[in-house]
């Protein structure tokens, strides 16, 4: 949970079922663990997940307002995509949801992490490959910090997921917390400084 205080806003993790904690309990989840290693390096910001499974880009950027409203967090994970990309929305479409997303965060002031997925091969090579470009082509063009496959290392594994074959299982959470750990580490950093220089 989120603290209160003088110091940098909470990180919002803004994201679908790979998020939230889906079958299992929240703190054996990804966004719990991320918690727990940045409280280790005594930072007490706290993190807000407002990830709900099922959720589309449409939908986030529906929600991001309010959320930055209520939390004014200084970092903004969004995890979302992947739903879209499995009903085979327009790339165009889950571009401009998310470029939405970004604008809202960084005008509220909130550095951006932007994590990608990858779909499965049956959607076909032309429409992955412009999917994953999304991704990439928004972090270069914003200037964003990227994880461009949040499950790397985990969904080419059987033992790392579930029976169901799209979401990780609890023994794969501890590898998507060190994968987010390494882009998440530096733009906290960042964050702490900007909060601590003067105006």
């Amino acid at each position: 949970m989120a603290e209160t205080g003088d110091g940098p806003g909470p990180v919002l993790v803004l994201g679908d079922s790979l998020s939230a904690d889906y079958d299992m309990p929240r703190e054996a989840g990804w966004v719990a663990l991320v918690e727990d290693r940045m409280r280790s390096q005594d930072d007490r910001r706290g993190v807000v997940n407002a990830s709900i499974s099922g959720d589309t880009t449409r939908s986030g950027r529906a929600r991001l307002p309010a959320l930055l409203e209520d939390f004014s967090p200084s970092v903004v994970i969004l995890q979302l995509g992947g739903n879209d990309g499995l009903r085979g929305l327009p790339p165009n479409e889950i571009r401009a949801n998310l470029e939405a997303m970004i604008d809202q965060a960084e005008a509220a002031g909130a550095g951006v992490l932007l994590a990608g997925v990858r779909l499965p091969p049956n959607y076909g090579p032309a429409y992955t490959r412009r999917f994953e470009e999304v991704f990439a082509e928004l972090a270069e063009e914003r200037d964003l910090v990227l994880v461009p496959r949040l499950l790397e290392g985990v969904d080419d594994r059987e033992d790392m997921m579930s029976a169901d074959g799209i979401h990780p299982a609890p023994q794969a959470q501890p590898v998507i917390a060190d994968t987010v750990w390494s882009a998440l580490d530096g733009l906290l950093a960042d964050t702490r400084a900007d909060t601590a220089r003067p105006d």
